[in-house]
């Protein structure tokens, strides 16, 4: 059976993006301040295409994490930053240009159809207006015996939460107080069990915890 579980990085006050989104700025005010500690390693740069990074304890948690992976779910607006019918979105070809870093079917939560998007680099982005667990089970036939990982964003992540359906939660704790914006944990009431904890030079502490079903 494959592991579904939520990578995400959250701010001190529990935010994972700020207020005020915009195309410019589609994490919000100071949001990417969440992600600072994953941009200089060698883990994250290389699957987008760049070259450098570090070796370091972060690198190693990127690649553990994408490690197996199978498929990917994600919302609408992780995926271009815009809402209603395709043709009026102004980023309807989303943010990664023609080699995306997944490298594995991406399933788009979304309220208007469209026809699936092959990409270069084995990622192909399908786009699914029935539902959460719809987008779950089309994963999880993709993935077979390997992990699902959904990627956000808030709203997306708090549905799967409260259907159940997430066995594991990755929050990455970055050094950082947003004061405002979209918050993981709203009005959720699920039993958390820790697996892992761990703590890197770049200030942000990694805890892994289990959902208790």
């Amino acid at each position: 059976m494959s592991t579904f579980f939520l990578d995400i990085s959250i701010s001190l006050d529990g935010y994972v993006a700020g207020p005020n989104i915009t195309l410019e700025e589609p994490l919000g005010k100071r949001g990417e301040q969440l992600h600072e500690w994953v941009f200089a390693t060698r883990g994250w740069r290389e699957p987008h295409g760049l070259e450098g990074g570090e070796d370091s304890a972060d690198s190693e948690i990127v690649k553990k994490t994408v490690e197996n992976v199978g498929a990917t779910i994600m919302g609408r607006r992780m995926f271009s930053g815009g809402a209603g019918p395709w043709e009026s979105d102004p980023n309807a070809d989303a943010w990664w240009g023609d080699d995306p870093p997944f490298h594995n079917p991406v399933f788009v939560l979304t309220h208007h159809a469209r026809e699936s998007q092959p990409k270069q680099g084995g990622t192909t982005f399908h786009f699914v207006t029935d539902g959460i667990e719809a987008a779950f089970a089309q994963a999880r036939e993709a993935a077979g015996d390997k992990k699902i990982q959904l990627s956000g964003g808030a709203q997306v992540a708090q549905q799967y939460m409260q259907a159940g359906l997430l066995d594991e939660i990755h929050l990455h704790v970055a050094p950082v107080l947003l004061g405002g914006g979209q918050r993981l944990f709203d009005g959720q009431t699920n039993e958390l069990e820790r697996v892992s904890s761990s703590e890197s030079p770049s200030g942000a502490i990694h805890i892994s915890y289990r959902l208790v079903k």
